[in-house]
């Protein structure tokens, strides 16, 4: 999976925002905390579920089920608003 070229994330203040610059259907901003722009900027790059969640346990010191689960809840918030390719 990867997130869509038509997203444009900018980091700002220590906080990462996302725009549309193309006709996806989504015509808002999207704010992502630390933990979820790790993530969008993982999926700039072709990258799978396994190893996003792999890459996301090497980094933060919680439980592999935790990180599946948190991994799951912002890959389905990036959906929602069609930013990825799968």
């Amino acid at each position: 999976m990867k997130l869509k070229k038509e997203f444009i994330t900018h980091e700002s203040d220590g906080a990462q925002v996302m725009v549309a610059a193309g006709d996806v259907g989504f015509y808002g901003l999207a704010r992502s905390n630390k933990t979820a722009a790790y993530i969008v900027d993982k999926l700039k790059e072709e990258i799978t579920l396994e190893q996003l969640v792999s890459d996301m346990a090497a980094k933060y010191d919680a439980p592999r089920e935790v990180i599946e689960r948190d991994v799951e809840s912002i890959l389905d918030k990036l959906r929602s608003i069609g930013a990825l390719d799968e």
